[in-house]
């Protein structure tokens, strides 16, 4: 059991994942749960949090610093953007009420961007941790997921920045679609399958309906295997984006930060347009932003 000097947390739509931190930003321990916004009334998230929490929590008050969806307005509470320009780094956190005396919770703002329309929640504490190792980086961060990032940075600033539903597309797509069927079973993995459907899409987006439909028909007519399948579902969706992304990594240095299955894929695909893309584990940029984040709270505050 870890006492914490604070608490660093994490809480997506699906996911609520906390850290027990030292003062000077490393950590004790950390913990996970099935808790996400999605599943929480408004009156749900502190009880949620502390399910999770209370072993960390000692006699006095313990600061907790959140990033992610509990400051949307489904969340715990709702914490309004910041517009772009603006450095992830310099984020205030804002101080949100709760009925417990053991902890001090505050939320760091989301970025929002007026046109086209757009907005962030939890990838401006990654943004903040991949520039607390690379401060001098100019250029575009992707940060593939659920709801894939591609953020413009120079001089420490989001200066633009899109999104693309990608990955929530995949999963409706795999889970409710009658492609479903093509994707069952384990497979041979395919990877030219995914750089060719790739470039098929990205060359010629306006074809993504019916090719999604002809992993159904190969798989009928050819026996398509679900490998193959799964990874050309993947390429056709992923070039559909990158074509739609153009604008923001042609040209341009690109690093991509996620989870290291998906974030090999966008550099896969992005290489085999020529790209040499920067691949990191996005797992500790949350973290390592939150930490940056409290610091930088208590610079200020002395």
């Amino acid at each position: 059991m870890s006492r914490a000097d604070w608490i660093a947390v994490d809480w997506g739509t699906t996911r609520l994942r906390a850290w027990a931190m030292d003062a000077d930003g490393s950590v004790r321990d950390e913990a996970s749960s099935g808790d996400g916004m999605g599943g929480l009334s408004r009156a749900g998230f502190e009880p949620a949090l502390l399910r999770l929490i209370e072993p960390w929590l000692s006699g006095g008050t313990v600061p907790v610093l959140a990033c992610g969806m509990v400051g949307s307005r489904q969340g715990w509470h709702e914490v309004p953007y910041v517009s772009i320009p603006a450095k992830p780094a310099e984020l205030r956190p804002v101080p949100v009420p709760g009925t417990d005396r053991r902890i001090a919770l505050a939320i760091i703002p989301g970025l929002s961007q007026a046109e086209p329309a757009d907005v962030m929640r939890g990838e401006e504490t990654q943004i903040a941790g991949f520039l607390s190792e690379a401060p001098d980086f100019d250029g575009v961060l992707c940060l593939p997921g659920t709801h894939t990032k591609w953020a413009r940075i120079s001089a420490g600033e989001v200066v633009g920045f899109m999104t693309a539903m990608t990955g929530e597309i995949y999963r409706l797509i795999s889970d409710h679609s009658v492609i479903r069927h093509c994707l069952a079973g384990d497979g041979i993995a395919d990877p030219a399958a995914f750089t060719d459907a790739v470039s098929d899409t990205l060359s010629r987006p306006e074809g993504l309906a019916q090719r999604l439909f002809a992993i159904r028909a190969e798989t009928v007519l050819r026996d398509l295997g679900p490998g193959t399948a799964r990874e050309r579902l993947s390429g056709l969706l992923i070039g559909a984006e990158l074509a739609a992304a153009r604008g923001y990594w042609l040209g341009q240095d690109v690093a991509i930060a996620g989870a290291p299955g998906l974030a090999a894929a966008y550099g896969a695909a992005l290489e085999a347009q020529g790209l040499a893309p920067r691949v990191l584990d996005a797992d500790p940029l949350t973290r390592k932003g939150l930490a940056a984040a409290y610091l930088s709270m208590g610079q200020t505050a002395s």
